[in-house]
């Protein structure tokens, strides 16, 4: 597996340098994927929940946006 870099770019002189990422870059990335999968888990459930709710009703879901207007 490679190592993730990072690009550094001087906005004055323009010059770019590219370095490994370091630990704490790593643990914030690492965090910061664990918390969109949460995310998108917490998500995907309300999604199928709310498909669910309709089914169970027997309305569409612009039914139920005309009925909460």
């Amino acid at each position: 597996m490679s190592t993730l870099q990072v690009k550094e770019v001087n906005a004055e002189t323009g010059e770019e340098t590219l370095r490994d990422m370091n630990a704490a870059e790593l643990a914030e990335l690492a965090q910061s994927q664990k918390e969109r999968q949460v995310q998108e888990t917490a998500e995907a459930k309300a999604a199928t929940d709310k498909a669910a709710l309709l089914a169970k009703l027997g309305i569409t879901a612009d039914e139920a946006k005309l009925l909460l207007s």
